[in-house]
């Protein structure tokens, strides 16, 4: 059974926990659509990455009727 040695104190339990909050999300603006987009992704609105579609969105696909 595993008992500690010495009692860890609140500040030293504390800093052990320093680097364990979570980090805010850094969005950045789409600069096709102007959308909030995670940085270095695929713009989820647009589909758009550096300046180029590399995700066709299903507004801009054509949809054949025979194809369904």
């Amino acid at each position: 059974m595993a008992v500690p040695q010495n009692r860890v104190t609140r500040s030293r339990r504390n800093m052990r926990r320093a680097h364990d909050a979570l980090v805010a999300a850094n969005p950045n603006e789409c600069p096709n659509c102007g959308e909030l987009k995670r940085p270095h992704h695929v713009c989820a609105a647009c589909g758009y990455y550096d300046q180029r579609e590399v995700i066709p969105m299903a507004s801009a696909a054509d949809l054949d009727d025979d194809a369904a």
